[in-house]
C-alpha cells in the first residue's frame, strides 16, 4: 500500500488530492514541519520533519514523501508525476508529446510560481499581510507573477484544461502551485480564464474531500 508521510497543511495536500484522484488506498503518516515546534527533538514531540525515524525516510528532513512498496520517493510534485504515470490512465500523458508537456508544465510551476507564491502564503501564515513589509513583499510577488500567469492565460484561450481536452497531472500540479497566491485576488481577477481554470480544478470531488480533511487539522 502506498503511505504518504506528511500533514495536509503542507505540500503533502497536493499527493493526498492526487491519491484521491486516482482512487487509490493509503496509509497517511502525520509528519508535521518542525518550524511549527518549540522543540522538535523533545523527547514528547510530536512526529515532525526533524524526528530521527522520519529522517530515515528523508535524509532532507522535507515533507512530503513516500513509500510504495520498496519505491522511496521524495518531492510531491514528482510524486504526482510517478502516481499518474502508474495510476493515472487519463490523468497521466497518453503519448510521449503528452507525457512531456506534463512534466513541462509541473517545471515551469515549479520555476517560474512557486517561489512567489511560497512567498505570499509565508507572509500570511505569519501574520504580517498587513505591515509595511509583508505588504511590499506580496506586491513583489505578485507583480513577478504577471508574465507566468499572462502565459498560462494564453494556454488556456481556446480549451479547459492545460494539456489535451481533459484534466491531467499538470492541472492539479499548476493549481497547487498556485493555490498559495489565492488570498491575492486581484490577481487572479486580472487572468480570468487562469480564475476560471482554477475554480473548475477547486470543485472537483477528490479536491473538495482533502480541503475538508485538511481543514480539521490544527493550523
Amino acid at each position: 500500500m502506498l503511505t504518504i508521510y506528511g500533514v495536509y497543511r503542507s505540500r503533502a495536500a497536493r499527493v493526498y488530492w492526487m491519491a484521491g484522484e486516482l482512487g487509490i488506498p493509503f496509509k497517511s503518516v502525520p509528519v508535521i514541519q518542525a518550524r511549527r515546534l518549540a522543540n522538535p527533538l523533545a523527547p514528547d514531540a510530536p512526529l515532525n520533519t526533524l524526528s530521527p525515524e522520519f529522517v530515515t525516510v528523508n535524509p532532507m528532513g522535507m515533507i512530503p514523501s513516500i513509500k510504495d512498496g520498496d519505491l522511496v520517493m521524495h518531492e510531491s510534485l514528482a510524486i504526482n508525476l510517478y502516481l499518474a504515470r502508474k495510476h493515472g490512465g487519463l490523468l497521466s500523458g497518453q503519448t510521449v508529446e503528452e507525457d512531456g508537456f506534463l512534466t513541462m508544465w509541473t517545471i515551469w510551476a515549479l520555476a517560474e510560481l512557486e517561489p512567489h507564491t511560497v512567498k505570499i502564503v509565508y507572509i500570511y501564515d505569519d501574520g504580517h499581510e498587513n505591515t509595511d513589509t509583508g505588504k511590499a513583499t506580496i506586491d513583489v510577488a505578485c507583480r513577478s507573477m504577471k508574465r507566468p500567469l499572462a502565459v498560462l492565460e494564453r494556454q488556456l484561450t481556446d480549451k479547459d484544461w492545460i494539456v489535451g481536452d481533459r484534466f491531467t497531472a499538470a492541472d492539479l500540479n499548476v493549481a497547487e502551485v498556485l493555490r498559495y497566491g489565492q488570498t491575492e485576488q486581484a490577481l487572479f481577477e486580472a487572468h480570468p480564464k487562469v480564475n476560471a481554470w482554477l475554480k473548475r480544478c477547486q470543485s472537483r470531488p477528490a479536491y473538495l474531500a482533502m480541503q475538508a480533511t485538511r481543514s480539521k487539522e490544527p493550523v
